[in-house]
């Protein structure tokens, strides 16, 4: 069963886009799986440089079927405006899906989103303001309105005018008078509703369908793994099941189905937003890491934190989501640098920590264990093979794979397709 789980092995904005893109022509399905507009993913390829919000990456794939499965928050608004740009520079959208399962993302959520997050005043935790988080609390205390709503017009302005009712005594609790009239949200959903039909269907059927005629499927996570809402750095976390499980329940496939489980990882470190982070830098490396690797959100355009890899918080990710390759990215960022660190272990009152905490605060007290390697020149950018790139840079890639404890597949070394390095499939079963 050819089904393969693309996921983001850190706290998201790993480079996921580019490697779906490098990897979706081998696939038939390209199907996201979690989240929903404040997702950034950036691709490269010969139509130009996308970021992409909701659009499955490997879209650009002549003949790829897209879909957005149960699992994901739908802004229809944001989608509209994405699916236009898209068409409007080529690209293809004949065959892309929507689930009728999937929620949606209303008006109101969006503000409750940015009011609750100023209500917490210091204790914020840097959300989007997307409305993701709004959304999925009406999905699980099963208030939420779904994409199949929209089909039926009845049905449909009965949810939503509910739906956006409710958001608008919430917001009024608040003390935030910027709700958008209900009546307002009824008509833009017949809106959404005239333009989306089309695409809205039975999603997870298909796909169980697909499988079974051995259809080969790629599933794309969005932020990551150390986000998901279960096994991240909770509360400093996501809505949504990031990981595998998450890519299974949203497709309404069985996990034997999965094949391979790629994660993507930065060669060091990065954050958006609040939450506990052992190996930031704040000094002038992490500066430069920031620029050369110019770490800004594809979403919000927020300044990302950086700091050096996280071998502990990285292995558990593999262990947590039985990763079978690894892919790392931005290698040549690191290029030029005298050293470079590696976190191996944490450590608390004295004693040494070689599991990753559940607790948020405890992560937030403890202090990095650094393995140091020697740096390596510049030159990561012209590699194109595993022999291009300098002893120390292999050194350096080899020790992580170690720790990991999975094999490295590809190494990025710059946003296009060409600039990447491959030292086995990382689709291949292991």
């Amino acid at each position: 069963m050819p089904v393969a789980v693309i996921l983001g092995g850190h706290w998201g904005d790993e480079g996921k886009g580019k490697v779906i893109d490098l990897l979706a022509g081998r696939f038939e399905y390209n199907v996201r799986y979690s989240g929903g507009a404040n997702a950034g993913h950036t691709v490269v390829n010969e139509y130009g440089s996308f970021a992409l919000h909701q659009v499955p990456s490997g879209v650009f794939h002549n003949g790829m079927t897209a879909m957005l499965a149960a699992g994901v928050v739908v802004d229809p608004e944001a989608l509209l405006a994405e699916i236009e740009e898209l068409e409007g520079r080529g690209v293809d959208l004949t065959r892309f899906y929507i689930s009728e399962r999937a929620h949606i993302v209303l008006p109101h959520h969006k503000l409750l989103d940015k009011a609750e997050e100023e209500r917490r005043g210091d204790a914020r935790l840097g959300t989007t303001g997307k409305g993701i988080g709004p959304a999925y609390s009406d999905k699980a205390a099963r208030d939420g309105v779904r994409m199949g709503d929209l089909l039926e017009p009845s049905e449909r302005d009965r949810s939503i005018l509910r739906a956006a009712r409710a958001g608008a005594a919430r917001l009024a609790d608040l003390h935030c008078s910027d709700a958008v009239a209900p009546e307002e949200v009824v008509a833009r959903a017949a809106r959404w509703a005239d333009v989306l039909r089309p695409r809205i269907c039975d999603v997870e059927r298909h796909l169980r369908s697909a499988v079974a005629r051995g259809a080969s499927v790629l599933l794309e996570g969005a932020q990551g793994a150390l986000l998901d809402i279960d096994a991240g750095s909770y509360p400093f976390v996501t809505s949504s099941s990031t990981g595998v499980a998450g890519a299974c329940a949203s497709a309404g496939i069985p996990p034997r189905a999965v094949d391979s489980v790629v994660a993507v990882l930065h060669s060091y470190m990065t954050r958006v937003g609040a939450g506990p982070f052992p190996t930031e830098l704040h000094d002038e490396v992490g500066r430069i890491i920031q620029d050369r690797g110019a770490e800004f959100g594809t979403t919000t355009g927020r300044r990302r934190r950086c700091g050096w890899f996280d071998a502990l918080a990285s292995r558990y990710v593999m262990e947590v989501n039985g990763v079978t390759s690894a892919v790392l990215t931005k290698l040549d960022v690191l290029d030029g640098l005298e050293t470079v660190k590696v976190c191996v272990a944490y450590e608390l009152d004295g004693k040494r920590i070689e599991h990753m905490p559940a607790s948020a605060t405890v992560i937030a007290k403890v202090s990095p264990v650094y393995e140091e390697m020697p740096g390596w020149p510049e030159g990561s950018m012209q590699a194109r093979r595993w022999e291009d790139l300098h002893p120390r840079a292999q050194e350096y890639v080899r020790r992580i794979e170690e720790l990991l404890g999975v094999p490295v597949s590809l190494l990025s070394v710059g946003p296009a397709r060409d600039q990447t390095i491959q030292l086995r499939d990382p689709l291949a079963a292991n």
